[in-house]
């Protein structure tokens, strides 16, 4: 199991999400010696699938993030060098002028983005509220979120009106971010195999061009607080969201235990079983300090907002018997440490290296779940007190719904952008 990341850092800020296009082509285009067809029956017939994505991880150390163009691809050890020539091919001599098959992977795209805006409209509310508090939520947005289908429809458009300058914008990315000097590789398979294939790899990299890079500040803009995104949906998704590290909370293991206890008893009684939302969720982020409130197919919008914030007096004032104190550890811990196959393995220790997360700290919050009180449970409660005044609300659902939320709040409390 073979992963190669690169920095998109190297990236203007306006080229960012055609680096998502160029991930799609390298394997929908064809290279410069086979079609799109003979390309996808050699990868079929001597890997067990490659591909290439963007990826993004938030840091705790760091305001910066790591965004990375990811290439992952996996095989029988026999079947290694095929791969690495398959990965070399794709990474160099993608043929990026194919205007037609182009278009139809931007109208593919498109098409799926806006199909999912109902279905997944809790995901893309997350994607908007975490966008506001670090730079890692803003990349993922820009490239997965609502914005980024903003840059589909207009790519669909500038494919059509302007064809040389969209095939001019992929080559700059390949030329930017195809660098050896800033991959990063991740090889999962026993030691001896790797003895093996070292100095394969390392022929294969040595082919990569190796250029010296400077990382690119990108501006995130102004952040507007309270925002609702229409859509023609008779349901609603309802996001609360904030940095808790921004109201002085210090990290503490047992946030995964409460993030369980919230999830399974306040949520799912006061939004699923009363309010007749489908889902309710909570969802917090170690490295961003991000914590935010989700609801999922919502009749209700302010009534959800309200028993958001009425965590704090639950976490206060709940008798929590050992019993379910219990579930709830096992739970965190489960979350954890689930079962993994070896590539899931090879491909968490990877990431946890990027993002600077020690064993040593894995541990320590093994320790702090294990060890949590009540105590740890009504002590969070004035972190959320303090987040209540200070998060950030994103609701998407249909524009009467949006419209009479700000008239009950007497304003335009939520700054309104039709999406669809």
């Amino acid at each position: 199991y073979l992963d190669l990341v690169f920095d998109m850092h190297v990236l203007p800020q306006e080229l960012l999400p055609y680096a998502v296009f160029f991930a799609k082509a390298m394997t929908k285009l064809g290279t410069a010696t086979e079609d799109y067809v003979k390309l996808s029956r050699r990868i079929d017939s001597k890997t067990g699938g490659v591909y290439a994505t963007d990826y993004t991880l938030a840091r705790h150390d760091s305001d910066r993030s790591e965004a990375l163009f990811l290439v992952r691809g996996k095989s029988t050890v026999e079947q290694a060098p095929a791969l690495l020539d398959i990965l070399r091919d794709i990474l160099l001599t993608t043929d990026l002028d194919q205007q037609a098959r182009f278009r139809q992977v931007v109208l593919e795209t498109k098409a799926r983005l806006e199909a999912g805006l109902v279905p997944s409209g809790h995901s893309y509310v997350n994607s908007r509220l975490r966008a506001q508090f670090s730079e890692a939520g803003w990349v993922e947005e820009m490239l997965g979120g609502i914005d980024y289908l903003y840059f589909v429809r207009r790519l669909a458009q500038e494919v059509e009106i302007d064809w040389p300058g969209v095939r001019e914008k992929l080559e700059a990315v390949r030329a930017l971010v195809i660098n050896r000097d800033t991959l990063r590789a991740n090889v999962t398979l026993d030691a001896d195999n790797w003895q093996a294939l070292q100095p394969q790899f390392g022929a294969f990299a040595a082919t990569l061009p190796a250029q010296p890079s400077s990382g690119v500040d990108w501006a995130r803009g102004a952040v507007t607080p309270n925002q609702g995104l229409a859509i023609p949906a008779q349901v609603n998704y309802v996001g609360k969201g904030g940095s808790l590290y921004d109201v002085g909370y210090t990290y503490h293991g047992s946030i995964n235990v409460i993030t369980n206890l919230v999830r399974t008893s306040w949520l799912w009684d006061t939004i699923r079983a009363q309010g007749g939302a489908y889902g309710a969720f909570c969802r917090f982020g170690k490295q961003s300090g991000v914590w935010t409130y989700l609801s999922y197919r919502d009749p209700n919008l302010t009534g959800t907002l309200a028993n958001y914030d009425g965590t704090a007096a639950f976490l206060r004032d709940y008798d929590l018997s050992d019993d379910e104190l219990t579930k709830s550890i096992i739970g965190a811990i489960g979350s954890m440490d689930g079962h993994q196959l070896p590539d899931a393995k090879g491909f968490s220790a990877f990431t946890r290296h990027l993002a600077g997360i020690t064993d040593a700290e894995r541990q320590q919050t093994r320790d702090d779940i294990l060890g949590t009180t009540q105590a740890h449970i009504r002590a969070f409660a004035d972190v959320l007190d303090a987040f209540n005044t200070r998060a950030n609300v994103v609701v998407m659902g249909s524009g009467d719904a949006l419209r009479a939320a700000n008239q009950e709040a007497g304003g335009d409390w939520l700054a309104v952008e039709k999406v669809m």
